[in-house]
């Protein structure tokens, strides 16, 4: 297995850091990749990539809960930091929209977005999206930064921890995105099954956004990524093949989007 989206940099792994990553190895999961969210984690990703190469995979970005009135200063230094290391990142991200919390600084997220998408696309990296209350708003960003004219550099990237409607997983894969799944796939009220009849198999992949959002029966707990096997055995059910299949398709589609062995 592949965790497509794994925050083993941050805080909440500070103690026991090593041990986790190497729990994590032995429990059958390949690789990480581990999105930054501002100008303080270009470090601890970076330092704990630069620990585990070929295992740990970074990606740099400025998520929209870190844009405050200071955005432009940490724009700035993410993307220095992106111009800097972009032969070792496999993504930008994580980046997006998110209206959940605080809608302050709605109009700065979204050009902090699109900036963000441009630098993706001059670079050839894909993008790792962030959505929470602001499907129609991203969606739209998204399309636009697609359908603008370039030299051949088509815009790729994963909605990460993913949980929309039918008709927002269509728009998804026309813009030929892929569809990152995590626990929210396993809890009891969840209807993401429901809608991933659309989603065909080379279009998923597995994540999940540990320490956060552990899926069924770990729920409470700090997510680590052997907790996605649970995820990938309800995608098991839900798309009526084996384990193995489903850890095929995902490994494979991991590797071709962030260009990872």
């Amino acid at each position: 297995m592949i965790d497509t989206h794994c925050h083993i940099d941050e805080e909440a792994f500070d103690a026991d850091r090593e041990e986790v990553i190497a729990r994590q190895q032995q429990s059958g999961v390949e690789a990480m990749i581990v999105p930054g969210v501002n100008a303080a984690s270009i470090k601890t990703v970076l330092d704990v990539c630069h620990a585990h190469p070929g295992y740990c995979y970074p990606a740099l970005g400025l998520h929209p809960e870190d844009v405050k009135a200071d955005w432009q200063e940490q724009l700035a230094i993410v993307e220095q930091a992106i111009r800097a290391h972009k032969d070792e990142l496999v993504a930008i991200g994580e980046i997006g929209l998110d209206y959940y919390w605080d809608k302050t600084y709605k109009t700065e997220q979204q050009e902090v977005l699109r900036r963000q998408l441009l630098l993706a696309r001059e670079l050839d990296l894909p993008v790792i999206l962030h959505n929470r209350e602001a499907t129609e708003d991203i969606l739209s960003i998204v399309k636009e930064i697609v359908n603008r004219p370039s030299s051949n550099r088509q815009l790729k990237g994963v909605f990460h921890c993913f949980n929309g409607s039918r008709e927002t997983v269509e728009e998804i894969l026309k813009m030929g995105f892929y569809i990152g799944i995590g626990g929210v796939l396993t809890f009891k009220n969840s209807k993401l099954a429901e809608k991933l009849d659309v989603v065909p198999m080379d279009r998923l992949l597995l994540e999940t956004d540990a320490p956060y959002m552990a899926p069924v029966p770990h729920r409470g707990e700090r997510n680590e990524s052997r907790f996605m096997i649970h995820v990938a055995e309800r995608l098991a059910q839900v798309y009526n093949c084996t384990l193995e299949t489903v850890i095929m398709a995902t490994n494979s589609n991991a590797k071709q989007l962030f260009k990872i062995k």
